[in-house]
């Protein structure tokens, strides 16, 4: 079993990295943004480069990440994991203020509750649909989507993650099979439902699932939504 649950994402992509791999959609905002493995797998490296590169962090460091179910809260989860860091995961106990992290990530929304966290470097990001720049940044914080696309679009060193890394990929294999999510499936998970990223990202792609992540559902869009994303499972 991979010691750094990086090596979840790049064995979900290794077979077909130009397929639609997470399919992004929010019902209150009409937004719909369709991510393949190898694009999503850009933001990922970029991440992890701005990580490793600019802030010289690795395995040992710990982010806290204060996002919600997103396609750019996915990169920037598997860019944590990518090089080395444990993340503290939003609604779990790890995810109180407990001493400090080395970076912190947060939506605009809740930059006033990241004052509560000590972290050398924080990064606002305001998860819009094209991944544009924010118009004003928190104070404290720098602009995570105009910082990382300076960054690289490759990354492969994939250093050890230790124990928690290791846990987590069990824990994602188990949730998986709990929720019966399996291989080849395409999955379509109602976040407001699922907002772990244990259900909405680990585990799926643990199984070897690609993504339908729907925010605040519209009922009457969903059995056509079924129909056009070939979807074989869903969590709602």
């Amino acid at each position: 079993m991979a010691d750094n649950i990086a090596r979840v994402f790049a064995d979900a992509i290794a077979t077909d990295p130009n397929r639609p791999l997470l399919t992004w959609y929010d019902d209150a905002s009409d937004e719909r943004t369709e991510l393949s493995g190898a694009t999503l797998a850009n933001w990922v490296a970029k991440t992890a480069n701005l990580l490793v590169d600019e802030l010289a962090l690795g395995p040992g460091g710990a982010a806290a990440v204060l996002l919600p179910p997103h396609w750019q809260s996915a990169a920037v989860l598997l860019g944590c994991w990518a090089a080395g860091l444990t993340v503290q995961l939003p609604g779990s106990p790890l995810a109180e203020p407990s001493g400090g992290v080395d970076v912190l990530f947060a939506t605009v929304e809740r930059a006033a509750d990241a004052d509560a966290w000590s972290a050398a470097d924080r990064y606002a990001l305001a998860l819009h649909p094209f991944a544009l720049p924010l118009r004003d940044v928190p104070a404290g914080f720098a602009d995570y989507v105009t910082e990382v696309r300076a960054h690289g679009d490759h990354f492969t060193a994939y250093p050890p993650g230790g124990p928690d890394h290791t846990s987590l990929r069990t824990r994602a294999t188990t949730r998986a099979a709990e929720l019966g999510i399996a291989a080849g499936d395409r999955l379509l998970v109602d976040v407001d439902q699922y907002p772990d990223p244990l259900d909405w990202l680990l585990a799926p792609l643990s199984a070897g699932a690609t993504l339908v992540l729907c925010a605040h559902p519209d009922p009457a869009r969903l059995t056509d939504r079924r129909s056009t994303e070939r979807v074989t499972h869903a969590l709602t």
